[in-house]
């Protein structure tokens, strides 16, 4: 296991995020472009992470070394709430009141990310759509924050294109859904951003247009001592 030498942030460097359940990188592209320094943890190698890396327990990382940094994002593995695999009967974990009681041992601020499905286990949660950021995607995301973050409900455009039927080639005039098996990959590279991933990581990426917001805002909410501004 792939550990940083110095988990403490140092006065003149970029503020320092951790990105929890980082998969192949779709939040961290979006924090990174927010002016964040990037660390992703994974249980699974990451060969496609375009940033540091740990091979690592979510929860158990956060839990020793998540207090040196600025900010957290977390999204732990939403086929528990996914409706594809309530769909197929599948059994899978649910981490999410797991991590947050993790992320509040910090005393940093965070966002807990997470589908649909999940709503009724996140407090409060903000929801994100591609409409909102002139995606041709809608994939709705919902951000749950804490540790002192808080992020205002943008306006929710509405949903005037059809969307292709999911596993199935997308027609003209319509937005694909890249979810399970799709069709698609190039497209969906580009319409969401994310030119590095495959198909495994492109089926439940977070669009770094999201993030890009979140980190935005959270850029203006850290106070100056954790941003190493000189005084």
């Amino acid at each position: 296991m792939t550990q940083p030498t110095d988990i403490r942030h140092r006065a003149g460097e970029l503020p320092r995020l951790l990105d929890l359940f980082c998969c192949q990188g779709g939040a961290a592209r979006g924090y990174a472009d927010a002016g964040f320094d990037v660390t992703g943890v994974d249980k699974d190698p990451q060969p496609r992470y375009p940033y540091r890396f740990v091979q690592a327990d979510a929860i158990t990382f956060v839990l020793e070394h998540g207090a040196g940094f600025d900010f957290i994002h977390a999204s732990p593995p939403c086929q528990h709430d996914s409706e594809c695999q309530r769909i197929q009967g599948k059994d899978h974990p649910d981490l999410i009141a797991p991590t947050r009681a993790a992320l509040e041992t910090t005393g940093r601020p965070w966002v807990l990310e997470n589908v649909r499905g999940a709503v009724p286990k996140l407090r409060g949660p903000v929801m994100l759509c591609g409409q909102m950021f002139r995606l041709e995607n809608y994939r709705h995301r919902y951000f749950e924050t804490g540790g002192g973050f808080t992020l205002t409900q943008p306006g929710h455009p509405a949903h005037l294109v059809p969307q292709a039927k999911m596993g199935r080639p997308v027609p003209p005039g319509h937005y694909g859904q890249f979810v399970g098996n799709f069709s698609g990959v190039d497209l969906a590279r580009r319409v969401l951003g994310v030119p590095w991933m495959n198909r495994d990581g492109i089926r439940e990426c977070i669009p770094p247009a999201y993030t890009h917001h979140i980190g935005t805002a959270a850029l203006t909410q850290l106070p100056t001592a954790d941003l190493g501004v000189a005084a």
